[in-house]
């Protein structure tokens, strides 16, 4: 073939082909289904006979090159190569076919020394010995793809990972492989890789745990062997916008390329710039130049055809193109048919100058190969031999940089796919390890060292995409079953193979390679899964994120077409999942329970370490239920939760039975009931993780488990109450009666017992029997029990209180612990009426409604409850009545001062003694007692001060001073007690007593005159609530001028009035008077004339009074209106009373004139003989003239309405 190429088209298996000598066919597949370097085809003959060389098929046939193998190329037709005919070897025979096939050539044996001809012979004589790939080709066995997909076939069992370790020879082999790929590189380097030569050394040494001395020797001797055949693949993929040669306004494109070696020439000179125009039939030869197929009438050509051209030094060799028109012979009038426009017809012009059958130059390119990198694909612009037409479209090439007949051994004994694949895995190997080493984990990204490195293999090995993906994905899984990184690594090369698959590609021991990477790394997965609670834990934060990456891998595998046809028989994947998680679920519960198994066989023992097991599963599920199962069921709908529950329950059920029958049979200890109740307790809970009964689908294991305990609940109860009276006891006997703190008013005991009381209502929360009837019982036994204590409780604090008290002559000392008594008291009441809710007795009521009868729940719970908290306000009270009577004494001896003092002495003066006193006595109280007791204290002084109170002011009837300081004595109190909101709300300090009182006092207070107006003030409002005119009324108009100060009165009429005379009539007259008398001195009264025999008069008669407007104004100002009947021979007859009071009159307190004014009807009343408190209270003033006048005269008037009261039926 020269320094030419072939052309290779896209199916060309060069990528797993070990390098081909010039002078040697390629073999028939070996065991991966790649073919290696050897001596003709497999014949006995050839194989006994190494020296015989074949005879070289031609290198060009028909001006084409042709292809290796008889394969077709996408381009001119030829004769494919005759294939040599199989022959049937004999195993002997063929395992010296296969040892001639893996020997070197004599020459690199030879070059390598003594020492390495030693080392392959000792690689070939001991099959232990030999390297991984070449005892796989000495074996006959062969299995078939179906006989691979077991994934689960010893399910619970460990799945040993397969060893990604090389052995020295292996290691020594792709050492030599990977620093001859290093020191024969091609092409300018990649962004993101490394450019010198040395530091990809320095880490190939780190990454083959290579010595210094064993680095440089190897070095050398690859240094030694010879340059592999430098090749530039190029393929011309597409063109567009080329130019129209024909007069059709297309072309007839195909493009002619070589590479052009021996020029130095830098790309800027004229000389180079003459060449890039030169075309390519005229700098490079012939037999070196190839050619592309002719793509008819189209500006837009697709040609996808690849060719292969050897060059022998990178620096001084370009690649050329051309891009030609393929002018055929046409006659004048096939070409004058296809004329479209003017352009066509100067083609025509043209072409007739030129010589028949030459082809059109349509544009080249020129590309320096030391400028391309190891990969390159772009659109390169087609450049012109003149100016003309400078714009000629674009090309679009793709080029890579590969070797041919590479001088190591691995690529000459091996296919260039297994070295590639070993090589992955070393180097992926050595990052995991160095980040390892470094304490961090590795994120599936290659460091630029080791990218480099498998680029430039992978280039100069010329291995697919397809196939690099492969490498990838055996690689990585291999060595995620043995080395620790995440499994997220595992998804880009299972997308690549799924995306490129095509089976036929592969031959059918790579299939089953693939498929067994396929079956290991499903059970390997499937082991994980088994083993998750360990190998994911979640003590570790990232492993939930790792078992669902490995979910989501194995989830993707399977989807995969690969997996599909290669795995047929494979069971679905949630299937096998389900499986390994019960496996594992039953292995885990297992090994827990023998981890907890006691080294002591004894009843206790056996329970405690059945709670361990309990308690430990009730954590395992919560982990399963809050965090396992959303990942697997979103991932594969597998309810993991559910099916854990199921297994581990009867798992538990059986070994809760075994031991509860046990200990029936035994007389238990208050420590083995402690450990039976916990041991339930944790059943509960378990069971409460489960589904709900509507929801089971049939009969659970623990249903019922609560009646294995029903023997030891006696125990529990009597234990809980024994428990409970101890703290209390010795809470009790710690106590020091002294306040915890300021805002904190009660002992330590009363803390103590809270907590005992909450201890006991979640012992029975805990306990939370099943059974309604017998649960009901064991409320009322709790009830019962902690009334009990609380009666208990305060028995023993009182006597403790009067312990510390016993021959303390301190008395203020007493008081505070008698305050810190009934503090706890009140405590314990808060903590024993929170029973109904912490106890749950509306639960408890709902539950036994069905088997009680009628009420027996508030016969029962709700009177023990009663009893109990009667009980306690009893003893609060006798407390709290015990330091009231402490302030009684001086609250009364206080009061008495008031009224004893002078009377000099202002009644505010009066007061201070005893408010001073209550002021200290009650801060003292407040800052000792907490709210409750504090203010039922201030309600029993309160009480006692009315009391008192009304006590002092009965005896001081008499007496407006002494009323007046009691009086302003009982507005402080109030507002003492009061407290600004601190103490007795309102309702409590406004009785019927206080109210009694404090009108009492207003009138004792008030003097005579003020009395007398009390009284007018009275008699109106008694008017006013006076709906009947059972005596009769009065018309009136009344209206006051202010200019002449006069009081306008016009009576009209009285109607209705009562028949005072023995002829069934009266003689009415109405006297008119302006009450009281003080106020108005100087006014006589008027009169009305008399009506003869009338009971409704019509008077209409107008008085004036000359009065000023300012006494008119006065409470219980009023203008009386008083019914007379004449009498000729006695005294004159009441007919009734009617008040008129002035501060309404029309005109008083405005200065206009009245207008209008409306008439009045006013109902007539009697005034009461006796009972009325205004006018006992002036009859008790005897010293006093105007008050006795008063009630003289009134007296006198209610002493002749008591002769005339109405008849019945008016």
């Amino acid at each position: 073939m020269g320094q030419g190429g072939s052309p290779a088209g896209p199916d060309a298996p060069s990528w797993g082909a070990p390098d081909t000598p010039p002078h040697t066919h390629p073999t028939p597949p070996g065991p991966l289904g790649e073919g290696v370097e050897g001596p003709g085809p497999p014949t006995v003959s050839t194989c006994l006979q190494p020296g015989l060389v074949p005879p070289r098929i031609p290198a060009r046939e028909g001006g084409r090159c042709r292809p290796r193998g008889g394969e077709t190329l996408t381009g001119t037709p030829h004769l494919p190569a005759p294939t040599p005919r199989r022959r049937r070897v004999a195993p002997g025979a063929l395992c010296i076919i296969l040892w001639l096939r893996y020997l070197p050539p004599r020459r690199q044996l030879l070059g390598a020394g003594k020492g390495r001809a030693a080392t392959m012979a000792t690689l070939l004589s001991h099959p232990q010995r030999r390297p991984p790939l070449l005892r796989q080709a000495i074996k006959i066995r062969r299995r078939r793809v179906r006989d691979l997909q077991d994934p689960l076939a010893r399910p619970a069992q460990e799945i040993e990972p397969p060893s990604h370790h090389l052995s020295p020879e292996e290691r020594a082999l792709l050492y030599e492989e990977t620093l001859y790929t290093v020191l024969h590189r091609l092409g300018q380097p990649e962004p993101n890789h490394v450019r010198e030569a040395s530091e990809l050394l320095q880490y190939l040494q780190e990454a083959f745990h290579m010595g210094p001395e064993e680095h440089q020797q190897m070095l050398q001797q690859v240094q030694k062997l010879e340059k592999p055949i430098f090749c530039l693949k190029a393929t011309v993929k597409q063109a567009k916008g080329i130019l129209g040669k024909d007069v059709s306004g297309f072309s007839d494109p195909y493009c002619l390329l070589g590479i052009e070696q021996g020029v130095g020439v830098p790309g800027d000179s004229p000389g180079s710039r003459h060449r890039q125009k030169a075309v390519v039939r005229h700098t490079i030869p012939e037999e070196q130049t190839h050619r592309t197929q002719v793509i008819t009438q189209t500006l837009n050509p697709v040609w996808e055809e690849t060719f292969i051209l050897e060059f022998e030094n990178i620096s001084n060799s370009s690649f050329h193109l051309d891009m030609w028109d393929l002018d055929t012979v046409e006659s004048v009038r096939q070409k004058l048919g296809e004329l479209t426009d003017l352009h066509g017809l100067r083609r025509i012009f043209k072409e007739a100058r030129k010589d028949k059958g030459q082809d059109d130059f349509l544009g080249n390119v020129v590309v320096r190969l030391q400028d391309l990198h190891c990969r390159e694909d772009q659109w390169y612009p087609l450049e012109p031999r003149t100016e003309t037409h400078p714009d000629r479209g674009q090309c679009h090439l793709q080029f890579q940089l590969i070797h041919k007949r590479r001088a190591t051994v691995a690529s000459r004994s091996q296919p260039s796919y297994s070295v590639h694949l070993h090589l992955l895995q070393q180097l992926v190997s050595h990052e995991v390890t160095q980040h390892q080493a470094g304490s961090t984990s590795w994120d599936g990204s290659l460091s630029p060292q080791a990218a480099t490195i498998l680029f430039l293999h992978a280039t100069q090995k010329d291995l697919s995409d397809f196939h690099q993906s492969m490498a990838q994905w055996l690689a990585y899984s291999r060595l995620y079953q043995s080395l620790e990184f995440p499994s997220s690594c595992l998804l880009h090369p299972i997308t690549s193979i799924e995306y490129q698959w095509i089976q036929g590609r592969l031959k059918e021991e790579q299939l089953e390679e693939l498929a067994t990477s396929f079956s290991n790394l499903l059970a390997y997965g499937l082991s994980l899964i088994r083993r998750f609670r360990s190998v994911f834990p979640l003590s570790v934060s990232d492993s939930p994120a790792r078992l669902q990456s490995l979910l989501r891998v194995l989830v993707q595998m399977c989807k995969m077409k690969a997996f599909g046809e290669l795995c047929r028989d494979s069971a679905p994947l949630p299937h096998l999942v389900t499986e390994a998680l019960k496996t594992g679920t039953v292995e885990w519960f297992h090994l827990k329970q023998q981890h907890h198994q006691p080294m002591v066989q004894g009843m206790l023992e056996a329970g405690q370490a059945l709670l361990s097991l309990v308690q430990d599963i009730i954590v395992d599920l919560r982990q399963c239920q809050h965090t396992w199962n959303k990942i697997f069921q979103n991932t594969l709908k597998v309810d993991l939760f559910s099916m854990a529950f199921l297994e581990l329950q009867w798992l538990v059920a059986k070994r809760v039975q075994d031991h509860t029958a046990v200990v029936a049979g035994n007389p238990v200890s208050p420590e083995v009931g402690e450990s039976l109740f916990q041991l339930y307790v944790s059943l509960k809970e378990l069971c409460q993780l489960g589904p709900a009964p509507a929801e089971r689908d049939g009969v659970q294991a623990l249903d019922g488990f609560h009646r294995w305990f029903q023997p030891a609940i006696p125990s529990w109860l009597q234990k809980t109450y024994s428990v409970a009276l101890a703290r209390v006891q010795r809470a009790v006997q710690m106590d020091e009666l002294v306040p915890l703190g300021e805002l904190t008013k009660h002992s330590t005991s009363a803390v103590d017992l809270s907590t005992c009381f909450a201890q006991i209502s979640h012992t029975a929360r805990q306990l939370d029997w099943p059974d309604p009837e017998e649960a009901f019982m064991i409320t009322v036994k709790f009830v019962e029990d902690t009334c009990r204590l609380a009666l208990v409780y305060c028995s023993l604090i009182k006597a403790r209180a009067r312990e510390l008290s016993a021959g303390q002559k301190d008395q203020g000392q007493a008081a505070n612990m008698l305050c810190v008594v009934v503090n706890d008291m009140e405590q314990l009441r808060l903590v024993i009426g929170r029973l109904p809710t912490q106890l749950a007795w509306e639960a408890v009521e709902q539950r036994v409604g069905a088997v009680l009868e009628q009420g027996q729940l508030q016969n029962t719970l709700h009177a023990q409850l009663q009893g109990a908290l009667a009980g306690l306000g009893h003893e609060i009270r006798t407390g709290v009545r015990t330091l009231a009577k402490q302030l009684e004494a001086g609250i009364a001896k206080h009061i008495q001062k008031l009224v004893d003092v002078k009377e000099s002495v202002l009644p505010e003066d009066a007061i201070l003694p005893l408010m001073k006193f209550l002021e200290v006595k009650l801060c003292y109280m407040n800052t000792n007692l907490v709210q409750e007791n504090f203010s039922s204290l201030l309600t029993l002084l309160w009480t006692h001060t009315l009391t008192v109170l009304v006590d002092v002011a009965a005896s001081q009837r008499s007496c407006p001073l002494a009323s007046s300081r009691l009086k302003i004595a009982l507005q402080n109190l109030e507002i003492c007690f009061y407290a600004e909101g601190c103490g007795l709300p309102p309702a409590a300090l406004h009785t019927v007593t206080f109210q009694a009182l404090r009108r009492d006092l207003e009138l004792q207070a008030a003097s005579s005159r003020e009395l007398i107006q009390k009284y007018y003030c009275s008699r109106i409002q008694q008017q006013a609530e006076t709906a009947s005119e059972e005596l009769g009324a009065v018309t009136v108009k009344a209206s006051y001028r202010a200019s002449e100060q006069k009081l306008r009165v016009e009576l009209l009429s009285a109607s209705s009035l009562l028949p005072l005379d023995s002829n069934g009539s009266s003689d009415p007259f109405v006297q008119l008077t302006l009450e009281p008398r003080h106020e108005f001195p100087e006014l006589a009264p008027r009169e009305t004339q008399r009506h003869k025999k009338e009971l409704h008069p019509l008077f209409d008669e107008t008085f004036e009074f000359l009065v000023p407007a300012e006494p008119c104004q006065k409470d219980g100002a009023c203008l009386l209106l008083t019914v007379l009947d004449h009498d000729t021979l006695g005294a004159d007859d009441l007919e009734g009373e009617a008040f008129l009071p002035l501060c309404s009159v029309p005109g008083l307190t405005g200065t206009e004139e009245p207008g209008e004014v409306p008439q009045i009807r006013l109902p007539l009343t009697y005034p009461a003989l006796n009972g009325d408190p205004i006018l006992q209270l002036l009859e008790s003033r005897k010293g006093d003239r105007e008050a006795q006048v008063f009630v003289r005269l009134r007296r006198q008037r209610a002493k002749q309405a008591s002769q005339h009261a109405p008849r019945p039926g008016r």
